[in-house]
């Protein structure tokens, strides 16, 4: 491919490329290189925050090059805090298996599967014996273990770091030279344990792999990257209309990362959107509902898109109903609904938004509580005891209904 257009694959969506030369003279020598992505199915869904590396994945994969997807099926098992600064727990092998397949659904709605190979680690780990774990962490020392940042701020702190944790980084570079891989994709937080693979793979004799490392995308609070717990993530396998919502409520001063790191938009309406922003010679919520068209698109198609925006304009900018409301059965509530002998039956507000489904849980039902957010008949909910009748709208947020029926 030409300079121009090369450039623009190891420079946007890219924080940093180890090392840039070396990845340059590969990609210019015609060969087909193997790309390793691995992920650790502990959580089973994807969110934006990966799709940055994935959209890097995929335009490698359209010049030909081999995506091998690695399941982490026993560093899942393991668990790697990944700069959280704690331990995390341990899955069972069925946990596992089960968030692989949800996040494997997803995972290709971006990568192409036709030109993907899937490896499990079990299938190296699976055999792996107390003499090969220990022929595998003589390569490397403590110290060099303690050199990862989220690591030396624990052991400094005097927090606990499990022996397990130190093993996480051995295993993820194994990979690396089980695939014999050329590059390996990971987020910018994965420097360390990317960089071990590197260097495990020249102590086994291979040329060591190249690193693409991606930014951290910035959840819709605007201030943390983007995560499940920290409730600011837009996920990839949700409804049109709160895929377009989310997008629709991130700070203005993000708008320019979006449209870098998560559409595909040319790099010259690229400098364009740029340049309107920095001008303020466009009103920000446009480039915002194009930004949410674009997103929506990806994932679930221009009619579905179209319709989001439709769903968004009528019911946060107009606050109008929606015209086909989802429907709760009071009896779903069974024992947990008290009728008074009228028309009017009680309840408590957290198991009704999780029986509805309004919410994935009592905690998130808690959470739209403390702020204010839920409504019933469009009175603002106040307490955990609600009174309900038939055909009362429940409001959670922004977007999120339901109509109570018997």
């Amino acid at each position: 491919m030409g300079k121009r257009g090369l450039g623009s694959l190891l420079k946007r969506g890219v924080a940093e490329t180890i090392v840039e030369s070396e990845l340059v003279s590969l990609l210019e020598s015609g060969k087909s290189l193997r790309l390793k992505q691995g992920f650790d199915p502990s959580r089973p869904d994807i969110h934006l925050g990966h799709v940055v590396g994935l959209k890097k994945l995929s335009q490698f994969q359209q010049l030909g090059h081999q995506v091998i997807l690695i399941v982490g099926d026993w560093t899942a098992q393991i668990g790697d805090p990944s700069g959280q600064s704690a331990t995390r727990s341990m899955l069972s092998a069925e946990e596992v298996r089960a968030n692989a397949e949800t996040y494997m659904e997803q995972f290709f709605k971006i990568v192409d599967k036709d030109k993907t190979q899937v490896r499990w680690q079990s299938e190296w780990f699976g055999d792996f014996g107390l003499d090969d774990v220990v022929k595998l962490t003589s390569k490397f020392t403590v110290a060099q273990m303690l050199a990862r940042d989220d690591f030396s701020k624990r052991y400094e702190a005097g927090r606990p770091i499990a022996v397990t944790e130190l093993l996480y980084p051995l295993l993820q570079a194994y990979d690396s030279v089980v695939i014999e891989s050329d590059v390996e994709f990971g987020g910018i937080d994965q420097k360390f344990n990317c960089l071990v693979g590197r260097e495990l793979q020249e102590i086994m004799g291979q040329k060591p792999q190249q690193l693409l490392l991606m930014p951290l995308l910035v959840g819709t609070d605007g201030v943390h990257k983007m995560s499940k717990s920290l409730d600011n993530y837009i996920g990839v396998d949700e409804p049109p209309y709160e895929i377009y919502g989310k997008v629709m409520s991130i700070p203005d001063d993000l708008i320019k990362l979006y449209f870098e790191l998560v559409t595909d938009v040319s790099d010259k309406e690229f400098r364009e959107i740029k340049q309107q922003l920095s001008s303020e010679s466009i009103n920000p919520m446009l480039l915002k509902k194009r930004l949410a068209r674009e997103i929506v698109s990806q994932f679930h198609g221009d009619q579905a898109a179209s319709e989001a925006e439709g769903y968004f304009t009528k019911v946060v900018q107009h606050r109008d109903v929606p015209d086909d409301l989802p429907e709760c059965s009071f009896s779903l509530l069974g024992s947990r609904i008290f009728r008074d002998g009228s028309d009017l039956s009680t309840a408590d507000v957290t198991e009704l938004l999780t029986i509805s489904g309004l919410v994935s849980s009592r905690g998130e039902a808690k959470r739209f509580l403390s702020q204010g957010a839920i409504e019933i008949d469009g009175e603002k909910v106040t307490e955990t005891c609600i009174t309900l009748r038939e055909g009362s709208i429940v409001k959670v947020g922004k977007r999120r209904f339901v109509k109570m029926v018997k």
